[in-house]
């Protein structure tokens, strides 16, 4: 994200919804902002769309490139504000829960992070 933004559920300062009923799934660390999360996914797929509108319409190809790092770009928003929310809800919890917790998630973040760098 962004210097002058922060991740949906972030930004919001929720809590975790209480748990109902007999099953036990964990809470994501994206949950509170789990609509703004689909509504940016849903407009990087009308891009995608659009992508391939420009490449049926044989449109220039500098256009189409901009285009393509537009929704890159955007992807990469998502990604970061998810990583955000995962370090500042699942990192903090398994840290705060057990030292061997807390190990066991940085090194998790750092291979994903490892991933993502590799593009």
């Amino acid at each position: 994200m962004t210097a002058t933004t922060t991740a949906p559920g972030h930004a919001r300062g929720c809590s975790p919804p209480p748990r109902t009923g007999s099953t036990q799934r964990s809470v994501r660390g994206y949950a509170c902002g789990k609509a703004d999360y689909l509504a940016r996914l849903r407009k990087v797929e009308g891009q995608v769309r659009g992508l391939q509108k420009m490449i049926e319409a044989d449109s220039w190809c500098p256009d189409v490139v901009v285009q393509v790092a537009s929704a890159t770009r955007a992807l990469q928003e998502v990604a970061a504000g998810l990583l955000n929310d995962h370090l500042r809800h699942c990192v903090l919890h398994a840290a705060r829960t057990s030292e061997a917790g807390g190990d066991e998630t940085l090194a998790e973040v750092a291979t994903t992070i490892r991933q993502v760098i590799r593009l």
